[in-house]
């Protein structure tokens, strides 16, 4: 009997959404759980495991972490990487999207006095670190490691989905970047989670 899957997160897309991604792009059923942070999350944070959110419940079991959910969840669906060291450079790659995801999420988090300042960041630490994505990205085009879609290419769509909104021009010379932001969206489970997911602030 498969797994009983269960995210629970706030009606945005943030640090569940490449869980969701995954979820989406394996076509595996899962109930996607969206809790108010004014009225609901009071009372469950002291339940959770680290206090915080995402959490996903498989079969009563808790996980929490984004990274480690996701990890699992591609593990779980064939999106991890074909082999052990396939999966380490997607851990790779992922782990170090952190830092970009970091900067873009910034602007969003300031005051308006300080806009200027995180967006002027972001445009700084962009270009030499995208310059080193497509260095590292593998020969595949429209994938960051090996030849078919893994946890990485999820995870650079949605995080450069959102500074490409800051930065419209930024992957214009590195085309292996942007070839996996077409293939993603290409995939048919996430098109279609793509064109139904909630309309969310971010």
């Amino acid at each position: 009997m498969a797994p009983k899957y269960r995210l629970i997160y706030f009606n945005l897309r943030a640090r569940a959404e490449p869980t969701r991604l995954l979820f989406a792009a394996a076509g595996l059923q899962y109930e996607d759980v969206r809790i108010r942070r004014d009225t609901e999350w009071p009372a469950l944070k002291p339940n959770t495991p680290m206090g915080q959110v995402p959490v996903l419940e498989v079969d009563g079991v808790t996980i929490c972490q984004s990274n480690a959910i996701a990890r699992y969840v591609a593990k779980e669906t064939g999106l991890a990487g074909k082999t052990n060291l396939e999966q380490a450079q997607v851990d790779m790659l992922v782990d170090g999207m952190g830092d970009l995801r970091g900067k873009q999420a910034a602007i969003r988090k300031a005051s308006e006095d300080k806009k200027d300042q995180c967006k002027e960041e972001l445009a700084a630490f962009a270009p030499n670190f995208l310059r080193r994505y497509e260095e590292l990205s593998g020969p595949h085009a429209g994938h960051l490691v090996g030849d078919s879609l893994t946890w990485a290419d999820l995870e650079f769509y949605d995080v450069m989905a959102k500074v490409l909104m800051y930065l419209p021009g930024i992957l214009d010379n590195l085309p292996k970047l942007a070839k996996v932001m077409d293939t993603v969206p290409a995939n048919k489970g996430v098109a279609d989670w793509l064109a139904k997911r909630p309309e969310t602030p971010h």
